[in-house]
């Protein structure tokens, strides 16, 4: 499947402004020439061409709900999430098919919202009870950044497991040993389960099956920056201190860049970072920040996608896994043979 990324990159401008062009977007400013290559490259690789639409239209997918795991505040200081969103709300744009969002809150949201939808995107992780209530609401759902339980649920995500052992590895073969961890708990059952976020419990398990896990090592509390901050100031106390930290998301990493600061310390120097995501002030912290990318845009588009089929009749799941990349950068020494970028 085509994405904008695809087709930015092949014109040269940024996915926001293919976004922009393929929607019709009167205030855009750009010059005739290269808003024609947009829609002749579009067209070329037949992305959201007239027929597509017609896909849609005849398949009755017309309205399409966004659960979201998030509260609208937690989604907005995170770029990765939102750049997920805008990857689902870009596709059914360009097919003409109409979003509507529906944010975590105390209470179930209303079901009329979901039933009036011919198709839902569950984002992020739900507990049980919520992946039995919106399978029981919705004619056609598919759940995006986070796989359910089972074989027989639509679902695309990245591996993060095999994504946190690439790390590690480079990471070691950069010279490092004595490697910390800071992340988050997640709740998915209803109740906090300390060992369930994924990239938590392959950093115990690999570190453990090298002979280098520490207890001590290991901190999580909650998913944001100020935790990053808070957990990276623990590990400095430390009589032993690690000599790389390993962030949950790159969100947690910027708190650990300013407790790093704050104690007078350099990175990679006394320090090393990485991270997870890639989100785009990763390439501009101060030195760049070494982290997987996990191609969030990308995962939104295929969502829909999957929309489309199970809509058009498919019966049988699919559980669609994207590749994760490393972006070496100046937050870590170098693994021998790899690229900085």
């Amino acid at each position: 499947m085509v994405t904008i990324k695809q087709i930015a990159k092949t014109v040269g401008v940024s996915s926001a402004t293919v976004s922009r062009v393929l929607n019709f977007d009167t205030t855009l400013s750009i010059a005739a020439a290269k808003r024609q290559a947009i829609i002749e490259t579009a067209e070329a690789l037949n992305y959201a061409t007239p027929r597509a639409r017609a896909r849609a239209n005849q398949q009755g997918l017309n309205k399409i709900a966004l659960v979201h795991f998030l509260r609208p505040d937690q989604e907005l200081i995170d770029p990765y999430y939102v750049g997920l969103r805008l990857g689902i709300e870009s596709r059914c744009q360009a097919l003409k098919i109409e979003t509507v969002k529906v944010y975590h809150n105390e209470n179930l949201p209303d079901a009329s919202v979901l039933q009036s939808a011919s198709g839902v995107i569950a984002i992020g992780g739900h507990t049980d009870s919520e992946i039995d209530w919106i399978r029981r609401l919705s004619r056609h759902v598919v759940f995006a950044d986070f796989a359910p339980p089972g074989d027989e649920i639509d679902a695309v995500d990245c591996d993060l497991v095999l994504a946190t052992r690439k790390l590690l590895q480079g990471l070691t073969e950069a010279g490092y040993e004595r490697i910390a961890f800071v992340g988050w708990n997640e709740i998915y059952t209803g109740v906090p389960n300390p060992f369930g976020e994924r990239r938590e419990r392959t950093y115990r398990q690999w570190m453990a099956s090298h002979g280098r896990f520490h207890d001590e090592l290991c901190r999580t509390e909650d998913n944001t920056e100020q935790s990053g901050y808070r957990l990276t100031r623990q590990l400095l106390a430390l009589d032993r201190r690690p000599e790389a930290i390993v962030a949950c998301n790159d969100n947690m990493a910027v708190g650990a860049y300013r407790a790093i600061a704050e104690a007078g310390l350099h990175i990679p120097a006394d320090i090393a970072i990485a991270s997870f995501n890639d989100i785009s002030v990763a390439q501009f912290l101060n030195p760049p920040l070494t982290t997987v990318r996990l191609p969030s845009e990308e995962i939104g588009e295929i969502a829909v996608e999957l929309l489309l089929e199970r809509a058009a009749g498919r019966e049988l799941a699919k559980h669609i896994t994207l590749a994760s990349e490393i972006i070496w950068r100046a937050s870590t020494r170098q693994p021998p043979g790899r690229t900085r970028f």
